[in-house]
């Protein structure tokens, strides 16, 4: 993390609670070599035994990342940086349109079989990444299932995960595999606008679709870092964090980048 970097996320970091008079102990490792440490293992898919020695030891490492997942203090320091990066570009923090979809990833064989499935669709035995995007590619929220669950399924629960946080939200675009009952579940239980973009029986080849490509640009973005190219979580709810810590990475970098120079 570059100085310019660690300017900007500094001030948006969860206060530890020693700090702020609510027990524990001082750290051992400031803030700033953990996260660089995390990002590094998310970025190149390195196991968490296998940490350079230019970072701390793997294992306190591993219990910062547990105990910010625990206590969703990745998700709180990843809103954060969100709301900055709308703000930058022009954007209210809080979003009132959003896109869904999935992404199914093969599994490692550390994941048990109560947590994975076989995607028949796409042909993939591990996991599904159930995703809500913001208008500018920014996760809202992401759950994370075997990859036999429905879409429409996951789809009821996240929904209301995104609605119950983003009070705002109005409006969500979906593709094809989110049609039927959901669409009136979303208007008359969420109060959400939920549109399917279709794709035209005319075409043929790649075609860029009506906001669809925001949802799947976010999706290729977590296949550049090495560490999700593949489910390598043995429980759900670290493959989650490692999508935020990812997350975090990106936003962080478009913070720090210099606003172009006015003509």
């Amino acid at each position: 993390m570059t100085d310019a970097q660690w300017a900007v996320v500094r001030p948006l970091l969860p206060v530890p609670g020693w700090l702020e008079g609510r027990g524990g102990q001082p750290e051992a490792y400031g803030h700033r070599a953990m996260l660089d440490a995390i990002h590094y293992l998310v970025d190149n898919g390195t196991k968490w035994r296998a940490m350079p020695a230019d970072f701390p030891p793997w294992d306190r490492v591993y219990a910062f990342f547990r105990r910010w997942r625990e206590h969703g203090l990745i998700v709180e320091f990843h809103d954060r940086l969100r709301g900055k990066v709308r703000e930058k570009a022009g954007r209210d923090p809080e979003p009132t349109a959003g896109v869904i979809d999935s992404q199914s990833v093969k599994a490692d064989a550390v994941v048990g079989a109560d947590s994975r499935g076989f995607d028949g669709g796409k042909l993939v035995n591990g996991r599904k990444r159930h995703a809500v995007v913001d208008t500018l590619g920014l996760l809202l929220a992401v759950r994370v299932t075997p990859a036999d669950t429905g879409d429409r399924a996951a789809a009821q629960r996240l929904l209301a995960q995104v609605v119950g946080a983003h009070h705002r939200l109005e409006l969500v675009w979906a593709d094809g595999g989110y049609t039927g009952s959901l669409v009136a579940h979303c208007l008359t239980t969420l109060a959400l606008v939920l549109v399917i973009v279709k794709r035209s029986d005319d075409m043929r080849g790649f075609v860029v679709l009506p906001k669809r490509w925001i949802v799947e640009r976010f999706f290729a973005h977590l296949m550049r870092s090495r560490r999700l190219v593949r489910d390598f979580e043995r429980r759900t709810a670290s493959a989650e964090a490692m999508i935020y810590w990812s997350m975090t990475l990106l936003m962080t970098r478009r913070l720090a980048r210099p606003r172009p120079a006015s003509a």
